[in-house]
Order: C-alpha cells, then structure tokens, then sequence
C-alpha cells in the first residue's frame, strides 16, 4: 500500500482530531491543573490510602468472579450463533444491558433484587440475617454488574476468531467437551481472555453510580476511589484531584499492559 492510499481525505482528518482532542483535552487539564507540589502529601492521607487499597481489592475480587462467570457465558454467547432469532437476540441483549444501562439504574437494581426488602435480598435476611448492600461485597457484586460485559465480549470475539479445526481433532481423539475446553479452547483465547480480565479490572476501578446507589459510601468499607473523588471534590478540591490523578495512572497504566497482540484479530 503507497502512501496516498494510507492518507485520510482532509474533512475527515480535521474532525478525527477534533475527536481526539474530545478525548484528550479534559485529561490533559487535569495533568496541568493538578497540585504537583502537594500530590505527595495529599497520596499519603489516610483517606485516599484506604480507598485505593479497597478500589483495588474490590476490582481484583470483581474481575476474578468475572472471569469464572464471563468465560462460560462468552462461549454460550459464541456458540448461539446457531440459535433460532429471538432466543440468540435476547441473549445478546441481557449481556449488553449493562454497557448501555445508565450506572445508577443498575445500582437501583441491584437493591431492589437484594436489598432488605429485594426479591432475594428480603428471603436471604429472614432465612440467614445475610444483608449485602453497604458492604464491601456490594461494591464488588456493582463492579460485577457493570464491568462483566467487558470481559464476555472480549472473550466471544477471541473465541469466534479461533481455528476450530483444533477442537475438532481433540474431540475426533476421544476427548470430552469438557477437555476439549479446559486443554484446546482456553489456550486458543487466551490472549482475549486477558485482554477482557485488563478492561474489566479498569472499568470496575472506576465504577462509581452502581456502587454508590447499591453500597453507599462507608470510609474502608464502601468508599471507593470514585466516590471518594467526588465527595472530595466538594470541601477539597485538591484531594479529588489528587484521587482522580490516581485512577488516571491506573487506567492508564494497565491498560499500556495492554499490547496490541493481546487483542483478537490484531497484531503489534
């Protein structure tokens, strides 16, 4: 391919960067605007270490149940290719909800399923005294809501994009399904399952209405780095943006880990 076939036509390129700038402008104030001197100081407050200690434990806790739930459903997801219309459609359609879902409905949800008076939320409290939302297991069950999506279609993209031939032959050999998928599938996807464990660990980190809709916001027990960021911003404008800085570098950082090659159908 020459280079004038690589080129953009100019309209097109204008509004691209226009785009970009969209994108980029808002994070670059926030680097220039940012207290640098007194970043150190505001890091080390007692405040901003216990919720970045729980935004990262509760975002690990929420990626790892994403992985054990969000594999099996990408490889239905995969396979109902072959599903009559509607069925295949509604599937489809419950996975992406939450992508499109504004956050705090999903947190409204989620209390009215397992709030104290919630369909399961009301029987687990009467039969066991088992409440969930304003604990640290809420934030994780909003993280999972709303970051689950991420990892299934990465890994459904990953899995629809493997030679199947290989499966194929392991079954043709007398291996079972689930040999099949533990030994062949999983190794096949494993770079969109990696890919889609680094989206859903980002987007759980910043996870914000869900978690403070479903759990609240409890300094150690619920307060995450979002919703400290916020609560900051309204007596110490200094701190939220020293918070925000950190999620920015996490983000940021992870998803650099992210090398082209991880991703399917592309390569570095």
């Amino acid at each position: 391919m020459n280079r004038s076939s690589a080129r953009l036509a100019w309209p097109v390129a204008v509004f691209a960067v226009v785009g970009l700038a969209v994108l980029v402008l808002p994070l670059a104030a926030l680097v220039v605007r940012a207290p640098w001197a007194e970043l150190p100081e505001l890091i080390a407050r007692e405040s901003v270490r216990e919720a970045l200690v729980l935004s990262v434990v509760t975002a690990g806790l929420a990626t790892a149940l994403c992985l054990v739930l969000g594999v099996p459903l990408a490889a239905l997801l995969a396979r109902a290719a072959a599903w009559p219309t509607l069925p295949r459609r509604l599937l489809r359609a419950a996975v992406t909800v939450p992508l499109v879902l504004p956050p705090v409905i999903g947190g409204i949800a989620l209390l009215l399923l397992l709030g104290r008076r919630g369909l399961l939320g009301g029987p687990l409290a009467d039969a066991f005294g088992v409440t969930i939302p304003f604990t640290s297991g809420a934030v994780v069950l909003a993280q999972v809501f709303v970051s689950l999506p991420f990892l299934v279609f990465a890994v459904e993209g990953a899995l629809r994009s493997a030679d199947r031939r290989t499966e194929l032959a392991a079954a043709t050999l007398g291996a079972s399904r689930w040999q099949v998928f533990r030994h062949v599938t999983l190794p096949l996807v494993a770079p969109g399952v990696a890919a889609g464990a680094v989206l859903c660990f980002t987007r759980a980190m910043g996870e914000f209405g869900a978690t403070i809709t479903f759990a609240g916001s409890l300094p150690g027990v619920t307060r995450t780095l979002p919703i400290a960021s916020y609560l900051a911003m309204q007596t110490d404008p200094d701190e939220a943006v020293a918070l925000a800085l950190l999620l920015l570098a996490v983000s940021i950082g992870v998803l650099l880990g992210l090398r082209d090659r991880w991703l399917p159908g592309v390569r570095g």
